[in-house]
């Protein structure tokens, strides 16, 4: 095991409050969001870390109102869509929260299609674009043994990280979007086939203040020098693990912020 001393550092005790307190937003403020707020955010992202230095990221900054809601309808209509008759094929209880809810599945689905697209009202929403061609930037062997473009979307992930911390550190909440059909949302943005859409990263001042979150603790996932056997978890335990975070993030998807009687307001 590590030796361990209470020695740290100011920077450290920084990062970590910021680490901690980010958040992610899920109802947004009309407020808006200064110009140079979004220019450091972009940069943080433009400092990540990638393979050789291949940088294969580009942002689309969107504020204008139809664009997002071009956006907002190629989710509900074809990524939400997609999502929710997928989720239909799990245990009930083991959904995710956002789509845990009664009724049969016409009835759900008419309480949940429009439900998580709150986003869509943040006054910027950054997409993060991926081109592939910029992988090959790197060894020939991140193109082998089922990494495929692995490479590239921890690239991108990568700078994602940097710029959620960035906005929380400018007192701003983040979401992450992910994008399961891109197509449409290709075609608003006038996106190049070669290139792909990450995740739509929506920037802005939160309505709700921060929730507790749900953390495993450190204990449980450090392994030291090789991999600790009795922390292998069966695949009861999983389950068992999955059916516990359920009823601990539920109330977090599903309670109505008391300021504008809203969307739940999901935190991770």
């Amino acid at each position: 095991m590590a030796n361990r001393d209470e020695k740290t550092t100011p920077e450290y005790e920084q990062f970590r409050e910021l680490f901690t307190r980010r958040m992610s937003m899920r109802d947004p403020r009309p407020d808006p969001v200064p110009d140079t707020y979004v220019d450091k955010i972009l940069e943080a992202g433009r400092w990540a870390m990638s393979g050789a230095n291949s940088q294969p990221w580009e942002f689309i900054v969107v504020r204008d109102p139809q664009v997002k809601q071009a956006l907002v309808d190629a989710y509900v209509d074809v990524n939400n869509d997609f999502i929710f008759w997928m989720e239909q094929m799990r245990l009930a209880e083991l959904r995710h929260p956002a789509f845990q809810v009664q009724g049969d599945p016409a009835e759900q689905w008419q309480r949940v299609r429009t439900r998580h697209a709150a986003w869509g009202k943040a006054p910027v929403l950054i997409v993060i674009l991926g081109d592939g061609r910029r992988q090959w930037g790197t060894v020939l062997g991140a193109m082998t043994f089922g990494r495929h473009q692995s490479h590239l979307t921890d690239a991108l992930s990568n700078a994602a990280t940097l710029m959620h911390l960035a906005a929380t550190s400018l007192g701003l909440g983040s979401q992450h979007v992910t994008i399961h059909v891109q197509e449409p949302f290709k075609r608003v943005l006038g996106v190049p086939d070669l290139l792909m859409i990450h995740h739509i990263l929506p920037i802005g001042f939160s309505a709700v203040d921060r929730r507790p979150t749900v953390r495993r603790p450190l204990d449980e996932v450090v392994h030291y020098d090789r991999y600790d056997e009795s922390k292998y978890m069966s695949n009861q335990q999983v389950l068992s693990f999955l059916h516990e975070l359920r009823g601990r993030t539920m109330p977090a998807y599903h309670t109505k912020p008391a300021a504008d009687g809203g969307a739940g307001a999901g935190r991770q």
